[in-house]
């Protein structure tokens, strides 16, 4: 190598650090979070019994994250859950999500938001039986009203983006457990929410299968996906870049600005 080429790759190794420098500057001061709960608290009553699950939370969790939100059962991770994904109303407080004020929207309301905004995968597949996979994923994109030829082109890109795109004509009683999440996980992006919550998605399925989901999931991530998952196993915590425990209502860790356990450093 001569001389004028090691100037010419020196400087063009700072070039990429000044770049590099610079995006991880504007992504540390971004002021719009997908995310945003505020003194969140939620109280169940039944009779005299009353059961306070969520005490004053505050979290925001910014476009791009992966974050693993983490409790011991009746923690009130699964509330906190619930709250986000639009599927339950709290008590007081606020949130924002995707910089709208969801906070006190009617059923109706929640119902397009959560149509619109938030894809959902769970721990049991939820998938219909009697049409083909790519019949599932197209669902989200019919009650959307969205014409033939554009639900089956998202679909499409939705199964490709999981690896599934050759099972697209099979049914879910014709491919394994782990294809099935595959393809509940595209049909929980074919919206292209502004937010993916998985909430146990590995529950029901085999160690090494469900390392293969958490994968797809890394993958998504790296793709631009904001994901929440909901988990109690720190082997499928570890995938995400971010850990939010809970215990007794209350945040009581968060890995935001720490060395957080993150794809690649555990596997």
């Amino acid at each position: 190598m001569t001389k004028m080429t090691k100037i010419l790759f020196r400087a063009k190794n700072e070039e990429k650090k000044n770049k590099a420098g610079e995006e991880n500057s504007e992504q540390s001061v971004n002021p719009n979070p997908v995310i945003a709960l505020r003194d969140v608290w939620k109280t169940y009553r039944t009779g005299a019994v009353q059961l306070t699950a969520l005490r004053g939370i505050s979290v925001q969790i910014f476009r791009g994250e992966f974050t693993a939100i983490m409790g011991p059962s009746g923690s009130g991770k699964s509330t906190m859950m619930n709250i986000l994904g639009c599927l339950d109303q709290m008590d007081s407080g606020s949130y924002f999500l995707n910089d709208t004020d969801i906070s006190n929207l009617s059923q109706n309301q929640l119902a397009f938001i959560r149509n619109q905004e938030i894809g959902f995968v769970f721990q049991s597949f939820n998938l219909l039986t009697k049409i083909t996979l790519q019949e599932n994923v197209e669902l989200p994109l019919v009650y959307a009203g969205l014409g033939r030829r554009e639900r089956a082109k998202r679909a499409a890109e939705a199964l490709e983006a999981v690896g599934l795109l050759s099972w697209a004509r099979h049914r879910p009683n014709e491919v394994s457990g782990g294809q099935i999440q595959r393809a509940a996980i595209a049909r929980a992006i074919v919206m292209r929410p502004a937010l993916l919550m998985a909430d146990e998605p590995t529950g029901n399925l085999d160690s090494r299968t469900s390392l293969d989901i958490m994968e797809v999931f890394s993958q998504l991530n790296k793709n631009g996906s904001t994901i929440v998952l909901i988990t109690h196993e720190k082997d499928i915590a570890s995938f995400a870049n971010r850990i939010v425990r809970v215990e007794d209502g209350e945040i009581v860790f968060d890995s935001f600005g720490r060395d957080a356990p993150g794809p690649g450093k555990n596997h």
